[in-house]
């Protein structure tokens, strides 16, 4: 599969949804199968226009390698799952791993995220001087599994917990074969202890295992899922978990 990404830069300033689409139907009468990637920076809402046109469409204006950034960036995804479905997803601009001005906890958390939103995982560092931390978060085989997980169901916002002394979030997805995914992201400058109440998150089905894929460890099931199951989790840091159930 080719790939081709149309960039917004010097456009002559009419329409996206009067741009994009001849580019789509020229790729379309070369007869190869291409990768069109809608580089218009969100504007226009292209989520809820773009599906027919391309195969990706940036939900924002462009990533900077800084914490801020991604936190913008991501508070953006909230509520977009909708409209991201195998064929045509929801961009929210390239990763920025190994660029430096992140630490690697924060680049551990925005890998996880961008697998989880679906989004394409384009490495946006230099692979010449990639170090081991940086490969070891890029190769993360069971991360990227997630992102590539054939129901195509974008992570979305499930828990926001904020005060002065904690912000906890929540995000969580459907994954094939009775699996759920979900994200403990510790947004707040101090550790903080997340509690997942099975009962309440899986009301009508039995959690039979529970992985947690950025450390790459089974974690032991509860044998009553009605008590908290707790995690302490580092500053900007995420715990990533695969749960797998079965209807009662």
């Amino acid at each position: 599969v080719d790939y081709l990404k149309y960039d917004n830069c010097n456009n002559d300033g009419s329409s996206s949804r009067v741009r994009y689409p001849p580019m789509r139907d020229a790729l379309n009468a070369t007869g190869r199968p291409i990768f069109f990637s809608m580089c218009q920076w969100g504007q226009e809402s292209p989520w809820i226009w773009a599906r027919p046109v391309g195969n990706s469409w940036r939900t924002t204006g462009d990533i900077s390698s800084k914490y801020s950034s991604f936190v913008e960036i991501l508070d953006k995804q909230i509520g977009l799952s909708k409209y991201a479905a195998p064929g045509g997803w929801n961009d929210p601009d390239m990763l920025e791993v190994g660029n430096g001005q992140m630490t690697n906890d924060e680049y551990q958390t925005h890998f996880a995220f961008w697998a989880a939103l679906k989004a394409p995982l384009l490495i946006g560092c230099g692979l010449t001087g990639i170090t081991s931390q940086t490969l070891n978060i890029l190769g993360n085989e069971e991360v990227i599994a997630v992102n590539q997980d054939p129901l195509g169901k974008q992570a979305d916002l499930l828990v926001n917990e904020e005060s002065p002394t904690y912000h906890r979030q929540v995000w969580s997805a459907l994954l094939s074969n009775n699996r759920m995914v979900y994200l403990c992201f510790n947004r707040h400058t101090d550790s903080t202890v997340f509690r997942l109440d099975f009962a309440q998150l899986l009301p009508s089905q039995k959690v039979v295992a529970i992985r947690e894929i950025i450390d790459k460890v089974d974690v032991a099931v509860p044998r009553d899922t009605s008590i908290f199951w707790s995690k302490t989790v580092k500053t900007h840091a995420t715990a990533m978990y695969i749960v797998e159930f079965r209807n009662l």
